[in-house]
């Protein structure tokens, strides 16, 4: 395992980077979680307008697609073990034309092909459950349709994150002949708090994601499966949350660590992926 970790936080749009983000750098600041700041952090633009928004009870914007700005934030923990946090601030329709296209951005290259941790986030309230070729009988499809024709499928959700984990480790020159232990891997399951659930973020992904899980436990030795409510609650663009903006967004969110402990330390994903051997 490498000294120094280099995590790249991933996920297509509308899975709450940028809220998690602004959030995360508000437990820094305020010094109420496990990391800090070791150094001074790059490109926090897009990030302050957020902590902007949320301090007034209001949710931001989406990231314009073809934003890609990267922010880089040395971070370490209390026994001294470093890292940066690579948090690229991007469209998150540029991952699901990666995936489509089967073109890598220049942006992408590097990083990808440095980073030691991979963070994935999913937000499994948004997924299609429409079936597609990878989840139901090639003949069932046939029946489906009048003789003669021939209907165009797309892959599903989940068939596409599972393509879009294969390009990653193909980019970065990994191979699949034995369970990888770098690099190491998080599912953050974000938005956890409109599942209302009890359910083990890892069952809950195993139940409703199974190839997608299938895929990640045969190929990763220690893969971490976390649940995260960035916000803890929905917020409107227009509309403030007068008791968000009277206590601070500081006071909101939590993760659900793999045993199911609900902790308030947003950061606790990251820091997981900075120890050895956990």
């Amino acid at each position: 395992m490498a000294d120094k970790h280099t995590i790249l936080l991933i996920g297509e749009s509308n899975v709450g980077k940028t809220h998690y983000g602004a959030q995360f750098l508000k437990r820094l600041m305020v010094k109420e979680c496990a990391l800090k700041l070791s150094g001074a952090p790059t490109n926090l633009e897009a990030f302050n307008q957020a902590l902007s928004c949320l301090t007034e009870g209001l949710s931001t914007d989406h990231t314009p697609v073809s934003t890609y700005v990267e922010s880089i934030w040395p971070i370490s923990d209390e026994a001294g073990r470093r890292a940066e946090l690579v948090w690229p601030d991007y469209g998150g329709e540029q991952i699901r034309n990666l995936v489509m296209q089967r073109q890598i951005p220049s942006a992408w290259h590097e990083r990808v092909i440095e980073a030691t941790d991979w963070v994935l986030l999913i937000r499994l309230h948004s997924l299609r459950s429409e079936d597609d070729l990878f989840s139901r009988p090639l003949q069932s499809f046939a029946a489906a349709e009048p003789e003669g024709e021939i209907a165009a499928y797309e892959l599903s959700d989940q068939a596409r994150a599972v393509e879009l984990l294969q390009i990653l480790l193909y980019l970065a020159q990994f191979h699949l002949d034995q369970p990888l232990r770098t690099p190491r891997l998080t599912i953050l399951l974000s938005c956890w708090d409109e599942l209302e659930t009890t359910e083990l973020p890892v069952d809950i992904l195993a139940s409703r994601l199974s190839m997608l899980w299938s895929f990640i436990s045969s190929n990763w030795v220690s893969p971490n499966v976390i649940g995260l409510s960035a916000l803890e609650r929905s917020l409107s663009r227009t509309d403030a949350d007068q008791d968000y903006a009277i206590r601070g967004p500081e006071e909101f969110g939590y993760v659900v660590l793999p045993d199911g402990t609900k902790s308030s330390d947003i950061t606790l994903p990251i820091q997981r992926l900075m120890m050895d051997g956990i």
